[in-house]
């Protein structure tokens, strides 16, 4: 700095290389979880039965709702391509990991008519690139729960979207590790 001036700033740190592009394609679920409809079970009385709250529903079918927010979370480290972003891709012979999720749940868990708590399911299936068609997979089952604040439809939509977070999180970090392999 001259004499006199302002101090000059220290040089930023460069930033880390973005990570490779992967494309994410379209979620899988079966079934209620193909709908809008917002599922919840009654643990404390049978959690095998699952039931579909009568005055709420999601505003889209879950598995889109899930892949949209997974997009933008894994979008803040990487470019995240869709399914026809990744046929064009192919033809332009550039080869990226393709990651597959199969939504198996989606509720809002009752432990108690006080107590509730958001929770889902995801598998996940990563295919490297170049590896021949089943081949190259690496597999990882996220579950995760969150705490609901309210015992009602808007707490479980609060919980379930603060446990989808997690699920983002966790799968990011996951994509990291596979990376470095």
């Amino acid at each position: 700095s001259a004499p006199g001036g302002p101090p000059q700033p220290a040089p930023a740190a460069p930033a880390p290389p973005p990570a490779d592009p992967l494309v994410l394609a379209e979620v899988e679920a079966s079934g209620v979880l193909e709908g809008t409809g917002m599922l919840y079970r009654l643990d404390y009385l049978d959690d095998r039965q699952l039931r579909v709250y009568a005055q709420s529903r999601w505003s889209h079918p879950l598995p889109q709702l899930v892949r949209q927010r997974l997009t933008d979370q894994l979008g803040r480290e990487r470019v995240v391509l869709g399914p026809s972003d990744a046929a064009a891709l192919a033809r332009a012979s550039t080869v990226n990991r393709v990651l597959r999720l199969e939504l198996q749940e989606f509720a809002h868990h009752f432990d108690s008519p006080e107590s509730s708590r958001g929770q889902l399911r995801l598998r996940a299936t990563l295919q490297q690139p170049g590896a021949a068609p089943g081949r190259g997979l690496l597999q990882r089952m996220f579950v995760v729960s969150r705490p609901a604040p309210s015992a009602d439809a808007a707490g479980g939509v609060r919980a379930l979207a603060a446990a989808l977070d997690g699920a983002g999180d966790e799968i990011a970090q996951w994509l990291r590790e596979s990376a470095a392999r």
